[in-house]
């Protein structure tokens, strides 16, 4: 598997990169700590 971002933490900062990048063609790893 290949992303083109990796996101680690999964709180505010986190949710919101997320979610500005899933409007865009980029694949994306959220990770988050015992998730």
């Amino acid at each position: 598997m290949a992303y083109d971002v990796i996101i680690i933490g999964a709180g505010p900062a986190g949710l919101f990169a997320a979610l500005e990048l899933a409007t865009t063609e980029a694949r994306v790893l959220l990770l988050e700590k015992g998730a």
